[in-house]
């Protein structure tokens, strides 16, 4: 049976979703992760829950040891991860709340870890295709949860990843529209990235929260808007996660 790794983050640090479940504290040879692995099941498919930020949302997103994180659910027997991300929109249409389930990312960041491979072996580099980086199979079920929901959502986006913990610039804003983005956060590049690495599909839903601050009539995004909104809209999150990862395992 497959085994569904959850990363949850802003907002949903710590939800209650899982039955049975058990905490795992673990060690990777890369480090910690950001939590102890909380295993349990949905619907009887054994999932693995880890919260990006940990339970309390105390690592900020250039401290998150993502290495250690995707290889301590690939450890766990992951056979799939799905991420939850709090996002500003940088279009008009992409609305407080709306769900986004991302296609593409542009990589804004600039310190992190986020490879595995920190030398190769003789006559074998290591490039991994990162042409289309979240799995279809796993965009087409959170489709058609959303749809099955009556969740407000976009079949598809670009996030562009920064570096955080500060907010963007309206001079970096506007460019991160001009370059194609449609939403911003701090986080899922950097995951996409070491999951395709270690060959585990991965998919992200985003929750719309603000509007950066590229929209002059809106009040620049603040910590507590984000997750006000998202707080608020939390339960859709959840629903849809339950409703998609019975499907996911057959």
């Amino acid at each position: 049976m497959h085994t569904i790794g959850i990363i949850g983050g802003s907002g949903l640090d710590n939800p209650d979703i899982l039955q049975n479940p058990v905490d795992r504290e673990v060690t990777t040879p890369f480090g910690a992760p950001s939590a102890a692995l909380r295993c349990g099941t949905i619907s009887g498919v054994p999932v693995v829950l880890l919260a990006r930020h940990g339970r309390e949302h105390t690592v900020p997103p250039s401290q998150v040891n993502y290495c250690a994180n995707i290889h301590a659910l690939r450890e766990a027997g992951c056979t799939h991860i799905l991420a939850t991300t709090a996002v500003g929109s940088l279009r008009e249409e992409i609305r407080r709340g709306d769900f986004v389930i991302l296609d593409q990312f542009i990589d804004f960041t600039r310190q992190r870890r986020m490879t595995f491979h920190e030398s190769f072996s003789p006559h074998a580099p290591a490039h991994t295709a990162m042409a289309d980086p979240f799995a279809a199979p796993l965009r087409e079920a959170l489709l058609a949860g959303c749809r099955e929901l009556g969740i407000l959502h976009h079949e598809r986006g670009t996030v562009v990843t920064i570096e955080g913990p500060r907010f963007s610039t309206r001079a970096e804003s506007r460019m991160f529209r001009a370059w194609g983005a449609d939403v911003i956060n701090m986080s899922v590049a950097t995951e996409a990235i070491l999951a395709n690495e270690a060959a585990i599909p991965y998919a992200a839903v985003a929750m719309s929260t603000d509007y950066d601050c590229w929209k002059i009539d809106e009040t620049p995004v603040s910590w507590e808007a984000v997750l006000e909104v998202f707080c608020a809209n939390a339960k859709k999150m959840t629903d849809l996660l339950c409703h998609v990862i019975p499907r996911l395992a057959q």
